[in-house]
């Protein structure tokens, strides 16, 4: 996907778009209610930030994943959670407050860990290729205009205006939803010489990270002793990606399209799975 002005205007204003809107549903109090729930954030972040991209490189070994296709996955597995997993996890019935403050945390340390984990990918996938190990102070600064400051500039909103934040919302996720499917829609009709051979080739490690990462995310929560709606939570932020910053990451920082494709074929598979997540959690999770 050669520079255009898909790939140099709209896409990072999608991803603005998003994390604004994010930042619309966030406050001070989703930071602080790690004390509420300490244990439950720290199993989350753990599979986020350590479990997610182990996973993520075993898969893409076991599947025997080269180059771009590699990097591109281990991009993915760097962009844990995002607005889509909130909501994922509320219409699943669980614990949609844990949700949004395991995505502001993981948020704000993916800032750090991203420039770390794709410079890490690159050198181990591509170490004779002419792909330049990222400058981390850039990648830091690229990353921190795309998701921290949108999403800051969300919060500032929401606390001044409560009732405009909220009339916003529901515009804002319509409007990234669009953003979302025309960079999708875009970047396979850029690549659809090649899409059914790089599905056939990233297709069944983005399928295997996000089924693995779903049952590791509930089932070591459950062993840990949380509740069924923290433990489907946690499942939910750990099993989907922000396949949106992926593609941003990739695209418009790397500038390699095809490094973009798991991420594309991954935000294609992540929805059909998030409906059975979904469809599972009404049947296992009852209201009160």
């Amino acid at each position: 996907m050669e520079a255009s002005f898909i790939t140099t205007v709209l896409l990072p204003l999608s991803l603005v778009i998003i994390m604004l809107g994010m930042g619309l549903s966030l406050s001070i109090a989703d930071f602080k209610r790690i004390l509420v729930y300490p244990k439950a954030v720290a199993i989350g972040l753990v599979n986020q930030l350590i479990l997610l991209p182990l996973v993520a490189f075993a898969l893409i070994q076991l599947f025997g994943l080269q180059t771009e296709l590699a990097v591109g996955m281990m991009i993915l597995a760097a962009c844990p959670g995002g607005a889509t997993s909130n909501l994922i996890s509320h219409l699943a019935k669980g614990d949609t407050a844990l949700s949004i403050t395991l995505t502001a945390f993981s948020s704000l340390v993916t800032v750090i860990t991203i420039p770390l984990i794709v410079n890490f990918a690159i050198g181990r996938f591509m170490p004779n290729a002419e792909a330049a190990q990222l400058n981390v102070v850039h990648t830091l600064v690229s990353v921190l205009v795309l998701t921290i400051i949108p999403v800051s500039i969300g919060m500032l909103i929401r606390s001044r205006a409560q009732a405009f934040s909220q009339k916003m919302e529901k515009p804002v996720k319509v409007l990234s939803a669009m953003f979302l499917a025309l960079i999708i829609i875009t970047a396979v009709l850029k690549e659809k010489e090649n899409m059914l051979e790089f599905f056939i080739q990233a297709g069944p490690v983005a399928l295997a990270l996000n089924l693995v990462m779903l049952a590791i995310g509930f089932y070591d929560a459950r062993l840990l002793k949380l509740t069924v709606r923290q433990s489907t939570t946690v499942s939910i932020e750990t099993g989907i990606q922000n396949g949106t910053l992926g593609i941003a990451v990739a695209v418009t920082i790397i500038g390699n399209s095809e490094m973009a494709i798991p991420s594309v074929i991954y935000s294609l598979i992540m929805f059909v799975t998030a409906g059975f997540v979904i469809y599972m959690g009404n049947r296992s999770i009852k209201d009160n």
